[in-house]
């Protein structure tokens, strides 16, 4: 993967982390750097999980910026979920 586009998925990671509290209500860390940082790894494993699922000429067809930050703020949204439900159980 080029450093430009672990950059842009950083910056979408950002954003995803920024919306997914707010989508699924609160602050799931204690604070926002958590949420940044949430929201980082969750757009990180929601772009690889999709380049896992879509082959290379399809990802390039359905790709973009919008479904980028979609598949970016999934991951978070996934990741928050799971986190949540392992404070819960500990």
């Amino acid at each position: 993967m080029p450093l430009w586009v672990l950059i842009i998925w950083l910056v979408i990671g950002v954003a995803a982390g920024l919306l997914a509290p707010k989508i699924m209500g609160g602050q799931t860390s204690g604070n926002a750097l958590g949420d940044l940082v949430m929201g980082i790894v969750g757009a990180l494993l929601g772009g690889y999980g999709l380049s896992l699922v879509l082959p290379d000429a399809l990802r390039g067809a359905v790709g973009g910026l919008i479904v980028t930050v979609l598949v970016a703020v999934v991951g978070a949204l996934a990741l928050i979920w799971i986190a949540r439900r392992l404070k819960k159980s500990a």
